[in-house]
């Protein structure tokens, strides 16, 4: 039976249209989540599930855009890497668009608080993080 460790959530932004944050440099990873899960007193095979949203809008001037979402655990955008997911934005959606995704760390090193950091980043200057963005992880142990 698994043993339950922590839950946390990482709320940016709650509704949508909530914020307006321009992404003004391409391919820059921008924080919308981080969390701290406390694994202490943990059996063996530590498992983290990860999930999240992001929600984006294309620029006045629409062109191909990539965005990628990248989680790592620690506090860095070169801290090690735990998920990394890169998909097109449509083309043909002219509101927002949300990405969603679920990661999993499996095995991390039990710790007072084990840090988790969700970024974004796109390849095209002038995407609006638009909202809502949350970020949230659960810890279990055998």
């Amino acid at each position: 039976m698994a043993k339950f460790l922590d839950l946390r959530t990482s709320q940016n932004a709650s509704y949508s249209n909530s914020i307006a944050q321009t992404i003004t440099v391409a391919n820059a990873p921008q924080l919308f989540g981080r969390i701290g899960l406390g694994t202490v007193g943990a059996g063996p095979n530590i498992r983290v599930l990860l999930q999240g949203a992001v929600t984006l809008q294309l620029p006045l001037l629409p062109a191909v855009t990539t965005i990628t979402i990248q989680v790592v655990r620690g506090t860095s955008p070169n801290s090690p890497l735990v998920y990394s997911a890169s998909e097109n934005m449509n083309l043909n959606i002219l509101g927002p668009q949300t990405f969603a995704f679920n990661a999993l760390d499996f095995n991390p090193p039990a710790d007072i608080q084990q840090t988790y950091s969700a970024y974004i980043s796109v390849s095209l200057v002038g995407v609006v993080r638009v909202g809502p963005e949350s970020f949230s992880g659960v810890a279990v142990s055998d």
